[in-house]
């Protein structure tokens, strides 16, 4: 069977959340963003400045993303990939984030644990995966906002947090 017949045959949604079949191929992958909480956002952008404006006074100019950026959010890439149980029905399932290339190969034995997702027009989102063929656990892995936001910005926001809270203890005084 070619991706032609996969093509005109019924795609099916699974409702358990462990789907026990056969690897019948990744198909096109595309990206999709993670929404961030603005207020969380924001405390920790506005945190963060403090720490930022004093650097930038000492050194003249520090590089910086800016709040558009961080609220845009990360990307993080969506495959839809399809199994096949053994009555020869076709499911698809979501998979959010990246697994090594080596990790699955077609009529490969698989039992994956699914979730479903916020909107119910989509798949549902595979959270683990487990090769039976070769015994090997699979999760694949996406960026989160803490990620998104990186070390260095937390470091500022906690600094410049610690800062303010400082200067009102000291001015309260």
């Amino acid at each position: 069977m070619d991706d032609l017949d996969l093509h005109r045959e019924q795609i099916l949604r699974h409702v358990g959340p462990i789907i026990t079949g056969r690897f019948a191929g990744f198909r096109t992958s595309y990206t999709r963003e993670v929404k961030i909480g603005q207020p969380l956002l924001m405390a920790i952008f506005l945190a963060s400045s403090v720490i930022h404006l004093l650097g930038a006074i000492v050194r003249m100019k520090a590089g910086r993303r800016s709040f558009k950026e961080l609220k845009k959010g990360p990307e993080f890439l969506v495959t839809p990939v399809r199994l096949r149980d053994d009555l020869g029905q076709t499911y698809e399932v979501e998979m959010h984030g990246q697994l090594p290339q080596s990790a699955l190969h077609r009529g490969d034995l698989v039992q994956v644990t699914t979730v479903p997702q916020k909107d119910p027009t989509l798949p549902v989102r595979l959270v683990r995966c487990v090769n039976l063929t070769t015994m090997q656990p699979l999760t694949p892995r996406i960026p989160t906002m803490w990620s998104h936001l990186g070390p260095a910005l937390l470091l500022q926001a906690g600094l410049g947090l610690a800062l303010l809270i400082a200067v009102v203890a000291f001015w309260t005084l």
